[in-house]
């Protein structure tokens, strides 16, 4: 494979920096997961079996390393997409702002379905990046979304505030007195 990364920075510079500061919203932070990037491609683009696919390869790794970088911040207050994030170590969850009854349910999810349902209805995840997030499958971001989705309606129907008709379906919620 006879791929020059000179060729690879000048067609997509500007691109990748464009899509990175999409996500981080930071400009020397963008700059420095484009150099990550650049570094990771020179260092395994002996990898890199088919060509044709040398810019889905290229975005692939530009998602991990914006990941691997959220991932090294601590103890701070992260945009991703203008959506301001508690990292884990913060005492107020990232979905604060819903009805506590709701909170209390999505903490008795495993990790894994929390993750799934606060990536993909609160910070607003397509499935499918969902999937490059968690480095897992597309057919198994589905399947993890769609399972947490029903544990937590069973969490939710299953609460006795909550009214339902005999299908299942939520009716009525009446907020516990204080």
């Amino acid at each position: 494979m006879n791929i020059q990364i000179q060729e690879i920075w000048t067609d997509l510079y500007l691109e990748l920096k464009k899509f990175i500061s999409g996500k981080v919203k930071d400009v020397d932070t963008t700059e420095d997961i484009l150099q990550d990037v650049f570094l990771k491609i020179q260092l395994n683009i002996h990898t890199l079996n088919d060509c044709t696919k040398l810019t889905a390869w290229v975005y692939q790794i530009t998602r991990n390393t914006i990941a691997d970088h959220y991932r090294k911040t601590t103890n701070s207050i992260i945009q991703i997409d203008g959506v301001d994030l508690a990292e884990q170590d913060s005492e107020e969850p990232l979905y604060h702002s819903l009805n506590n009854c709701i909170n209390q349910k999505i903490n008795k999810l495993s990790d894994k379905y929390k993750q799934a349902i606060l990536l993909t209805y609160l910070k607003d995840y397509a499935q499918i990046e969902l999937a490059e997030e968690l480095n897992i499958s597309y057919s198994g971001a589905k399947t993890r979304v769609q399972r947490g989705r029903e544990k937590l309606k069973d969490l939710i129907l299953n609460c006795p505030n909550v009214e339902t008709d005999s299908k299942g379906n939520l009716i009525a919620y009446e907020p516990p007195k204080k």
